[in-house]
């Protein structure tokens, strides 16, 4: 590109003077015919030319190329290796082609699931605006999208795009595709623990799919309770019960058709958060005592406990001649409490109990029934559990860890740890037990117990047994064997910490999750997977996580606290996460699960087809047999206005860089001093004559 430019020796203002007095004498020099008048106005203007100093520019300048973006799909529903392979020759061969045509340059964008809201999806649109971001619009010759179709962000109208070039899509996967999948319809995000619950769910049949039915196998946090036969299409209703509180896995399984693209999509997950009604807690005190409020002073404070009371004031054997009728006492109702509605309690507490007759033997045995099919017993016992009137003396036994030798131990002494009490949850971390002795006062009594069963978490004098817990059945049951709990509450000396431990003993034998000694647990922040697992053993093996994908990942575990072990990993795909450690397994879901990314898995050509054609460009499968058919090229120059059948059109751009700039000055040098001399010469050569 060639211009003239000026760089005047005076302000304009001083030269457009100067060009208004000549122009007036030349005028009047022409219009009075006065002889030489045309060499005094060619001299006039050269001299105002010359002051106004023009340059001849001369600019050099090199074409811009085309850029062409490849949109490269990366999600999950792209990792199926048929799939796999056509991309990556698919790119390969773009790349070479779109390299060899003078003035187009390849961009290859590669686009992963992104997540928006925990929300994976494939968002290939808005991959191509962002990685075109820093280009004019001009030079942005077309892109191609090499994906299944399956794409979550397609713009409305072209006018979104950010440019004027052609858009083509180049679909992997086959056309005869078929694929069979499973999907949550309605079910509720919150559910009362042990209360019927509703779900309803659908089999979907995408692509030409053969038909039938389908067998949908239902798991509730990884253990299967059922098998449903479903017809695809149609929605079907199932019932369940939740077994916990807490996060609840629900997860249903379809199975799979031979030759259907993936089995990934054929399991639907849905989360239920667990509620429990408040906990009921029957406590039966053996007669008053100074610890008899401790417990109840614990059980009424906690809001999730709904707490039942009996203190046994007149013993059966007491007579003192006082009539029923004048008593301002509440007849102790054994059988509504320990036959009618036992199995309505989650937990029974004998506190300093023992057998005087009020509750008849058979009662003992529903106890021992109670606790074998799922229910909870703690026994706080005082001196009265080494007496004549023990209740280890009735059927109850079978079920008690501890049996007394019939001492009581009186030598005051630190309750402390045991080393298996340092790794229960129960007892692990309890404030003030890593010092020596611990930071908390002495306790004054002990009843001596024979070899106990379960684990011993804490230890009185002489390392006797103080607090006991195990498994009888499918309940549990936990002995404390002191009374003298309450001198942490009164804050006698230094006190204790006994609001942690004696809610986390009632919580532990209520099975609240968190306090189970042998559990695996699995969180998530983003794709970081944090497993934790605790165990009462010296050491925790790796963890094995499966992924939606069904490779295998080893995590290993490292201990941070007795008992309590934890590892980390950062997962690339989304979806349901089988964790196992041991026996012990759990699930943990990555992402909505509702995703998009999750749903359809057939490759379509449809869903690009509008806006392909809106902007001119072709939607064409890559499959040709074994191999893939790449459609021709055409670069052409301007809009385009047309398709061009099967080829991608792609267009040239006109833009091109300033390399260097020529000027030449028209009035400096010995060229402007002649053409000056001459003018003037020539004047004065006339004048002379």
């Amino acid at each position: 590109m060639s211009s003239i430019s000026f760089a005047p020796l005076l302000p304009w203002p001083v030269i457009a003077a100067g060009a208004f007095v000549a122009a007036v004498l030349i005028a009047i020099g022409l219009r009075a015919r006065l002889r030489g008048a045309w060499l005094r106005a060619t001299a006039l203007v050269l001299l105002l030319l010359a002051i106004c100093n023009p340059s001849f520019v001369s600019e050099i300048r090199d074409p811009l190329s085309s850029i062409v973006a490849i949109v490269v799909d990366k999600s999950q529903s792209q990792q199926l290796p048929e799939r796999q392979a056509q991309t990556d020759m698919a790119v390969t061969a773009l790349q070479e082609r779109l390299s060899k045509l003078s003035g187009i340059e390849p961009r290859v964008i590669e686009v992963r699931n992104k997540s928006d809201n925990n929300s994976p999806s494939t968002q290939l649109f808005t991959a191509l605006t962002s990685a075109l971001s820093d280009l004019p619009p001009t030079r942005i010759g077309g892109a191609v999208l090499v994906t299944d179709g399956q794409v979550h962000d397609i713009p409305d109208n072209i006018d979104q795009l950010g440019f004027n070039a052609p858009v083509h899509a180049l679909i992997t996967g086959r056309e005869d595709e078929f694929d069979r999948r499973v999907e949550v319809v309605k079910a509720p995000r919150f559910g009362l623990v042990k209360e019927p619950q509703e779900l309803t769910f659908r089999v979907v049949d995408d692509g030409k799919s053969p038909g039938g039915e389908a067998l949908v196998t239902v798991r509730l946090n990884g253990e299967e309770f059922g098998k449903v036969r479903a017809v695809p299409g149609r929605e079907q209703t199932m019932q369940f019960t939740l077994d916990k509180g807490g996060e609840n896995v629900l997860e249903l399984q379809v199975a799979a058709l031979p030759g259907e693209v993936t089995a990934t999509n054929n399991t639907a997950v849905h989360v239920i958060d667990g509620i429990r009604q408040n906990l009921r807690v029957l406590l039966v005190s053996g007669a008053p005592h100074m610890g008899e409020r401790a417990w109840r002073n614990l059980l009424k404070s906690d809001t999730s406990v709904d707490l039942v009371h009996f203190t046994i004031l007149r013993p059966p054997e007491k007579q003192d001649g006082t009539p029923i009728n004048e008593l301002s006492l509440i007849a102790f109702p054994t059988r509504e409490l320990f036959v009618d509605k036992i199995n309505d309690f989650d937990l029974i507490i004998f506190d300093r109990y023992q057998h005087r007759g009020v509750l008849p033997i058979l009662y003992y045995d529903y106890i021992g029934e109670y606790v074998r099919n799922g229910g909870a017993l703690l026994v706080a016992a005082g001196p009265e559990y080494a007496s004549t009137h023990t209740i280890a003396d009735t059927p109850l036994a079978d079920i008690l860890p501890a049996l007394p030798t019939g001492n009581v131990d009186n030598e005051p002494y630190y309750p402390r740890l045991s080393d298996i009490g340092r790794k229960h949850p129960v007892t692990r971390g309890l404030r003030g037990a890593d010092s020596e002795p611990p930071a908390w006062d002495r306790w004054f009594r002990t009843v001596d117990v024979n070899r106990p069963s379960g684990e011993t978490v804490m230890v009185g004098a002489n390392e006797d047994p103080l607090l006991v817990l195990n498994h009888e059945g499918e309940g549990r049951v936990a002995m404390l064997l002191s009374d003298q709990g309450w001198l942490w509450e009164r804050g006698y000396n230094e006190g204790g910490p006994h609001v942690a431990l004696y809610r986390r003993i009632a919580h532990w034998l209520m099975k609240e999750p968190e306090l189970e000694e042998e559990a695996l647990t699995a969180t998530s922040q983003g794709l970081t997977v944090e497993i934790t697992r605790q165990t009462l053993a010296d050491s925790a093996e790796p963890a094995t996580v499966k992924l939606p994908s069904g490779e295998s990942v080893q995590v290993p575990l490292t201990r941070e606290e007795p008992g309590l072990y934890r590892g980390r990993f950062t997962a690339e795909e989304t979806g349901l996460l089988h964790i196992q450690n041991g026996d012990l397994t759990t699930l943990l879901h990555l992402g909505a699960v509702d995703a998009p990314e999750f749903k359809a898995e057939v490759s379509t050509t449809e869903t690009l087809q509008n806006i392909a054609s809106a902007s001119h460009g072709i939607v064409q499968r890559l499959a040709d047999g074994d191999g893939i058919k790449l459609p021709q090229i055409l670069p052409v120059r301007g809009q385009v206005r047309i398709d061009s059948g099967n080829r991608m059109v792609f267009r040239l751009t006109d833009e091109t860089v300033l390399k260097g700039i020529n000027t030449l000055p028209l009035f400096t040098g010995l060229l402007g001093l002649a053409a000056l001399l001459m003018a003037v010469s020539a004047m004065w050569w006339r004048e002379g004559r």
